[in-house]
């Protein structure tokens, strides 16, 4: 028996490095570090993104939004998420609920969680409520706890509406 729900994982890297933003979830953070990355590195909406896309079968971001292409150099990625989503809608599939996890010892997350929900929410075009952001610092091990960068996980749910 064929399902109407549909379930997408995503995940996103990116190096931080000195002279770029630190844009996380949309908000832009003050931070001595940004992250490094052919857009604006965002790497949440990137892991959500490729979330939603593997939801719908449409493979990765890299696929709709190649890095070798300069029109997305410095790309604002709440509107690539956007256009994920539009994408999946075309597919005839709707968001149901989605939960993110950002891996950081720096900076800290916390202060700007709502924000970034709200942000996201927003991109997609679906009510607050239905996207989960969280944090974890991995205690200072690995590379995101010495702070060389930044990860972000997400899962989704999705239903065909039609």
């Amino acid at each position: 028996m064929a399902s109407n729900l549909r379930i997408g994982h995503g995940y996103d890297v990116h190096r931080l490095v000195e002279g770029r933003r630190c844009i996380i979830g949309g908000v832009d953070i003050p931070h001595s570090k940004g992250l490094l990355g052919h857009s604006d590195a965002d790497v949440l909406a990137h892991a959500l993104a490729d979330a939603i896309l593997g939801a719908c079968r449409g493979g990765d971001i890299g696929k709709l939004f190649p890095d070798t292409d300069p029109a997305y150099a410095g790309a604002d990625s709440l509107k690539l998420l956007a256009a994920v989503m539009e994408h999946a809608r075309s597919l005839g599939y709707e968001l149901v609920d989605a939960d993110c996890t950002i891996a950081c010892q720096e900076p800290k997350i916390g202060p700007h969680r709502e924000a970034m929900r709200e942000n996201l929410a927003r991109a997609i075009g679906c009510p607050v409520e239905n996207i989960g952001v969280k944090a974890t610092t991995t205690e200072k091990l690995g590379w995101e706890g010495e702070g060389e960068g930044i990860g972000a996980w997400s899962v989704c749910l999705l239903e065909r509406c039609s």
